[in-house]
Parts: structure tokens; C-alpha cells; sequence
């Protein structure tokens, strides 16, 4: 994994060192949000934005989850729910965060108002209602349409009409009224990292690929938590230039690529680096993916902040019917030159799982072959080095 690791690394530093800041600046107020919520409205009314979903993630990177799933497991929240729940909530108990090492905070910063929108799944819900319960904070919520075939005008419209209720109660936490100018500067820069975000993932069309799915899930971190920022914009226009450059001078994630791999469902983040070899060592690039393109919102129109945000927030493939995945999926595999998926069926995030109601079979009477590798995003009790090994070999053997 080596685009733009520093980079990375400083734009997330800078990102958590403002959080800190904030988080201590009675004159700065703090919003927690969902990964695909309305960040945009956030930004513009002056909130610093914070996104659990992050954390849960860095908690299974970085293996502390494995201490604190337990402990919310002792306090009533099932193991089958959301690992990212039970993670963070696990260790908000325990008083421990990998920030402190990563970025010197020495908690997550605390919240004046929790957002959360339920277009990937009610989990998110539960998560917040009990931060909002333990630090008696404002609680807002999005509830659009779920599993949609195809998005409607009329779906768009319920949507925007909840934003607008909650900017209303927004503006009474901040005493201050939305900006309309400044929503629709947000946006128009969510629209152009978004843009540059999909040009960075597409680079992997070429052959041999020069970024894989493991170094996309970490040069990722900016357009899920700095959407609407600056600093997102310029991060992924200077790392678009660096992969069009490895394209040009033929520099490949997986030296000596020969197959190359559609990787379906979330990542398993506590074993990045396992996988991550395992497929380089049998000379296949994961080139392609789901997860990373879930922050692809080409929807976003300054000209029409509130309506173009629902739409792009519905839009997303967590929140569509099957026959859309499939589709979506057989198309990818055409761009990319797929030539198997790997669907990660996580244990704890079925809405995030694909691989449950026939769509591999599906996929795969298209000619596009598939495996279903058992796991989490989380919970390594759940995923099996040996058997995925195992698994995973003798599929690329077949190949």
C-alpha cells in the first residue's frame, strides 16, 4: 500500500487535531454524523463534524475492537448487531480510543447535537439514541425510503422536507439561521471531491491497476469524514495526478497482475494486511469494489443543495433493490474487467452483505464466478484466517 500514505496520514491528522480543537472551544459547536448524512447542512452552519463510522473502523484496524465488543455485549447489545456499534459503544464504556495514540485526543470529541440518517440501515439509530440518552444531547434524525428499485421524485421530496425541519432545529442550537450561500458552497465542493474520488477509483481500469481496494479503503478516509471541505478537493486532485502518473509509467499495485478481482461488502478491518497479501501473493488486484464506491455522489448540484443531497443520499447501493445491485455489479465487472467477486458475507452488517439471497448464483449464470467469504467488520471471532485462505486460493486457482 503505497499511494500517498503520508498524505493521507497528515490530512486525517489535521482533520482530528481541528476536532480536538473544537471540542474544547466553547465558541465551536460539534455534530456527530452518519457516515452518508447530511454532512453538507453540518459544515454549512458551522458545526465541526464528527463520524462514529470512522472510529469504528479504526477501531477494528488498530484490533482494540476486540476488547470492547465484549463489553458492550455485556451491557445488552447483542453480538449480531453492527460491530462499529458494539465497538464504539464498548469503548466509550471502557474510556479508551484509538485517537489518543493516532492523533493525541484524548477522548472522542463530545457532541452538541447527533445526526443520523437511516438509508444504510436502523443500526446507526440504536447507536446514537444511546449517546444521546447517556449525554442527554439533541437528537436528530433522517428516515427516507429504504430499498428503493428506482428513486422517485416524490422520494426526493420527502427527504428534502425532513432536511428542512432539521436545519430548523439546528439553527435553534446554534442561534444562528442557515446560510444558503454557504450550503451551496458545501455542496459544490462535495460534488467536485466526489468527482475526483471516482476518477481516483477508475484509475484502476487500467492494466495493470496501480491502486487496489486495500489502498482504497485508506486514501478513502478524507471523502467520508471532509466532504464539503476544501482539504478533500485538494487531496484527491493531487492523488488523482500521482495515479495517472503510475498509469502512464505502468506502475502496478500487484506486481505481475493476472487476475483481477471485484471485492463485494465491507472490508474486514482488523485483517487488511492479511488479505491484502494473500491476493498479492497470488498475483490478483481486488480493482474494483462496493465499499469504495459508496462515496461516489454524483447527484450534488450547488444550484439545488437540498433536493440534490436527498437524491444522492438515496441513491446509494445499500439502499437499492437487488435487481439494482445486480445490475450495478454486472456492469462494473464489464469496466473493470472483472474476473471473479469476492463477497465478504459480514456477520454483524447484513445490510451491508449481498450474498444471502441468490445474487452470487445470479451474477454468476452471467458468467461473472463468485465466492462467499464468512466474516466481519469488526469481530474477528467471526472470520477464519485459515479457511479464508483456503478459500480464497482455490478460487483464484479456478480462475
Amino acid at each position: 500500500m503505497d499511494v500517498s500514505p503520508m498524505d493521507v496520514k497528515q490530512v486525517m491528522r489535521d482533520y482530528f487535531v481541528d476536532l480536538g480543537e473544537a471540542a474544547k472551544d466553547p465558541g465551536r459547536k460539534v455534530a456527530w454524523c452518519t457516515s452518508v448524512g447530511p454532512a453538507e447542512i453540518l459544515r454549512a452552519m458551522g458545526f465541526a463534524v464528527y463520524f462514529p463510522e470512522n472510529h469504528g473502523a479504526l477501531l477494528g484496524a488498530t484490533r482494540v475492537s476486540t476488547d470492547t465488543i465484549p463489553i458492550a455485549n455485556a451491557h445488552g447489545y447483542s453480538p449480531e448487531i453492527c460491530s462499529y456499534l458494539t465497538s464504539d459503544i464498548g469503548a466509550c464504556l471502557k474510556g479508551v480510543t484509538p485517537l489518543s495514540k493516532a492523533y493525541g485526543l484524548d477522548s472522542v470529541p463530545r457532541p452538541d447535537v447527533l445526526v443520523y440518517c437511516t438509508n444504510q440501515c436502523k443500526d446507526v439509530m440504536h447507536w446514537f439514541s444511546w449517546y444521546a440518552r447517556r449525554w442527554n444531547v439533541p437528537l436528530l434524525g433522517i428516515h427516507p425510503p429504504n430499498h428503493l428499485p428506482e428513486v422517485l421524485p416524490e422520494h426526493v421530496a420527502d427527504v428534502a422536507a425532513q432536511y428542512r425541519r432539521m436545519i430548523g432545529r439546528l439553527e435553534a442550537i446554534t442561534g444562528t439561521l442557515l446560510d444558503l450561500e454557504a450550503l451551496r458552497l458545501a455542496v459544490a465542493r462535495s460534488r467536485e471531491a466526489t468527482d475526483l474520488w471516482e476518477a481516483v477509483l477508475n484509475t484502476a481500469r487500467a492494466r495493470p491497476a496501480p491502486l487496489s481496494f486495500f489502498d482504497g479503503v485508506i486514501v478513502m478516509g478524507p471523502i467520508v469524514v471532509l466532504r464539503g471541505t476544501q482539504a478533500a478537493t485538494d487531496y484527491y486532485r493531487a492523488l488523482l495526478a500521482e495515479l495517472q502518473g503510475k498509469v502512464v509509467a505502468r506502475q502496478a499495485a500487484v506486481p505481475g497482475e493476472r487476475l483481477r478481482i471485484y471485492w463485494e461488502g465491507m472490508p474486514v478491518w482488523g485483517r487488511l494486511r492479511h488479505l491484502s497479501d494473500l491476493f498479492a501473493n497470488n498475483r490478483a488486484t481486488v480493482v474494483a469494489s462496493t465499499y469504495c464506491n459508496s462515496w461516489i455522489f454524483s447527484d450534488f448540484d450547488a444550484a439545488q443543495p437540498l433536493d440534490s443531497m436527498a437524491r444522492a443520499y438515496l441513491k446509494i447501493f445499500i439502499n437499492r433493490d437487488d435487481a439494482y445491485k445486480e445490475a450495478y455489479i454486472e456492469r462494473l465487472a464489464g469496466e473493470f474487467g472483472i474476473d471473479g467477486v469476492v463477497y465478504h458475507a459480514a456477520r454483524t452488517c447484513p445490510n451491508n452483505s449481498n450474498s444471502y439471497y441468490n445474487l452470487p448464483q445470479r451474477l454468476a449464470a452471467r458468467g461473472i464466478p463468485g465466492i462467499v467469504v464468512d466474516g466481519d467488520l469488526c469481530d474477528l471471532r467471526c472470520f477464519s484466517d485459515e479457511q479464508s485462505t483456503t478459500l480464497i486460493e482455490a478460487f483464484l486457482e479456478t480462475l
